[in-house]
């Protein structure tokens, strides 16, 4: 650490692995999967005292409005838990950004609840990864920053609907962003440490199709049948696809008795564009195909859903923040690099928001979103420390 200075030496030093280690085993076991409501609760009610350590005002934001389409083609509200919001300095001229999720993808009947060790310096368990662990470094680097009395501002927004989303999150994140030089995201990082880079975006889409019932042997040609429709624009839709963008029909929800033309088919698809040129032709495709099955099977069409993760590119603002981090981890000994990747983050909409962002500073780990998902331990060290670097450089001017 030569080029480590007397402040952030100091930083690295405050750093306590095994109180974060501790958070992690407590966070990770709770249940907060993302319908799980009452999981959420507790675990922002949990935040909420931990995070209450930094100064600044602390809230639970109430959720924006989201919406659901059933199998049956209906429309409903769909509930999600409170975002924590902290805010600190408001008034500093440099301010930051930092967020997470407390939410999971295991739902409070996921059979993946329990803490293992799978051998020394790794931990098994659901969200210890992704993103217990990422929270538990965030707040670590911010208590250390905050012992050194800095001068720098910042906003932490941890959402309860990231894994799903970020549907009635996704103001608040915008709301957050404004002003900020940089915005760091928690996410884990390869088990190597490697960074995402840039990343594609997405759309999820629920197209209702409507047709007529009819009996399928005495009078067929009555009927308007929505399966065979709702296959049809599956088929157009997935012919869109190209090297920049990914077109994944991936179910197709209606249909009944064998002797009932079906009347009624649910769509559900997911694009993944690399750049916003391919949502226009992305949303073009969708328009153009949606008139024709229409027409051609004379049945209703309603689509719902959109494009809620721009792409991430890797733009002058986000080479810089990066150059920062790897400096900051060289200077630590840990060698940052990072690659482009199709998954998609809060990063995606904060970087839409015109704010340079490294959206992967949480723990080194793996096997998300399955039950072996693990957290290599002695990461959570490693990366608060480069946490800590990263906000002090931005704090004396290096994002400038």
């Amino acid at each position: 650490m030569e080029r480590v200075t007397v402040i952030e030496r100091a930083a690295v030093e405050r750093l306590d692995a095994g109180a974060m280690l501790s958070r992690v085993e407590h966070w990770a076991a709770i249940n907060s999967g993302t319908r799980n409501l009452a999981g959420c609760a507790a675990m922002a009610d949990m935040l909420a005292n931990a995070f209450a350590a930094l100064p600044g005002t602390i809230r639970l934001v109430e959720p924006e409005a989201a919406e659901t389409v059933g199998d049956d083609g209906r429309v409903a509200a769909l509930a999600h838990g409170r975002h924590l919001h902290l805010s600190v300095r408001p008034d500093a001229p440099l301010r930051l950004l930092l967020t997470g999720h407390l939410d999971t993808v295991y739902p409070a009947d996921h059979p993946f609840q329990a803490l293992t060790w799978r051998e020394p310096g790794v931990l098994n368990g659901p969200g210890v990864a992704d993103m217990k662990g990422g929270l538990a470094v965030m707040l670590e680097a911010l208590l250390a920053v905050e012992a050194l009395a800095p001068r720098i501002g910042y906003d932490v927004v941890i959402n309860s609907d990231e894994e799903t989303g970020s549907f009635s999150s996704a103001a608040l994140l915008a709301q957050a962003a404004r002003g900020k030089v940089a915005a760091l995201t928690y996410e884990p990082a390869l088990p190597d440490g490697t960074l995402a880079g840039a990343r594609g975006g997405t759309g999820n889409f629920s197209i209702v199709v409507r047709g007529r019932a009819a009996h399928a042997g005495r009078n067929p040609e009555e009927g308007r049948n929505a399966i065979v429709a709702a296959g049809a624009l599956a088929v157009r839709l997935h012919g869109e696809r190209s090297p920049r963008l990914a077109v994944n029909p991936a179910r197709i929800d209606g249909g009944g008795p064998n002797n009932v033309v079906p009347d009624l088919a649910v769509l559900r698809v997911n694009f993944r564009p690399a750049d916003a040129g391919e949502i226009t032709r992305a949303r073009a495709a969708i328009d153009a195909a949606v008139a024709d099955i229409r027409a051609t099977h004379e049945v209703d069409i309603e689509v719902h859903g959109g494009f809620n993760r721009p792409p991430k590119p890797i733009d002058a603002g986000a080479a810089r923040l990066f150059e920062v981090v790897r400096a900051a981890g060289a200077d630590l000994g840990q060698p940052i690099g990072w690659r482009d990747t199709g998954g998609v983050c809060d990063g995606n909409n904060i970087a839409a928001c015109g704010v340079p962002v490294v959206d992967t500073m949480g723990v080194r780990g793996g096997a998300i979103h399955s039950a072996e998902e693990f957290l290599i331990v002695a990461s959570l060290a490693e990366r608060a420390a480069l946490s800590a670097l990263t906000i002090l450089r931005i704090a004396d001017g290096a994002m400038a």
